[in-house]
């Protein structure tokens, strides 16, 4: 395999972040030697989660065999996940925001037609649905685990406890048609044909539009990382990923 200089687009910051934290895993863990150091396993990790890269891509490029990057990245992944803020956590950081925005993504997998509860009817492919909130600025404070793409946003927001959650900490939030009848403290669009909306109502749904429009961005930025526009890991790692991703995103914006 052919082996050439490529680059990572994500901020030294998330570089340093990584490092540090499989530094101390490694201290805490007593390992004497590696195939490649701390800061070399997390620049591993960023290209496998930022490009995509496969295992054997990398592992060509790092000069280690597949099964080590396997391992490395796996590492990697598992505490970054677990240092990934709560809904909880996100929502008391959220409290002074004068509201916020909801919206749910659909994170393609490489699935077959048989695999019917991956497939989402709305976006007529097979993948994972994830809950994203954003702040009002389009910023992304918080990603909800993984469900299967066939789950409604509605359904998955209760399931993750998100309505009950912005409603008990009393923040307004502004989300899609897909969220008709959550209630709490949830507002959406009114519903119906354009001409047969009153004209109040189709100013309040203009309005709608405009502030809900940013909770884009925070999409943009998660799938900013390539690996998740087409997962083809298992789906009960996805979560994982997604968390991850989430670590290092709020680590390089801070």
């Amino acid at each position: 395999m052919l082996v050439y200089p490529s680059g990572v687009d994500v901020s030294s910051s998330a570089l340093r972040f990584l490092s540090a934290r499989l530094r101390q895993h490694r201290r805490a863990r007593g390992t004497r030697w590696r195939r490649l150091s701390a800061g070399r396993q997390a620049l591993l990790a960023l290209a496998h989660l930022r490009n995509g890269q496969p295992y054997a891509q990398l592992a060509a490029g790092f000069g280690v065999g597949t099964t080590t990057v396997y391992r490395y990245v796996t590492e990697a992944v598992e505490l970054l996940a677990a240092l990934a803020p709560t809904l909880a956590e996100a929502v008391r950081a959220a409290s002074t925001k004068a509201y916020l925005l909801l919206d749910g993504t659909l994170l393609p997998i490489d699935r077959i037609a048989a695999d019917r509860p991956f497939y989402s009817g709305k976006h007529k492919k097979h993948g994972m649905n994830v809950q994203v909130i954003a702040d009002p600025n389009g910023r992304l404070p918080w990603a909800s685990p993984a469900l299967a793409g066939a789950v409604h946003d509605v359904r998955a927001a209760r399931e993750h406890g998100i309505i009950d959650a912005l409603a008990e900490a009393g923040i307004d939030c502004w989300a899609d048609n897909d969220y008709q009848g959550s209630g709490g403290t949830v507002r959406h669009p009114y519903r119906g044909r354009w001409d047969k909306l009153s004209a109040g109502q189709q100013a309040v749904n203009r309005s709608h539009a405009k502030i809900r429009a940013l909770v884009e961005q925070a999409v943009a930025t998660l799938k900013s990382w390539r690996l998740l526009r087409k997962l083809r890991c298992s789906t009960t790692r996805i979560t994982s990923l997604v968390q991850a991703v989430l670590t290092l995103h709020l680590a390089s914006s801070t």
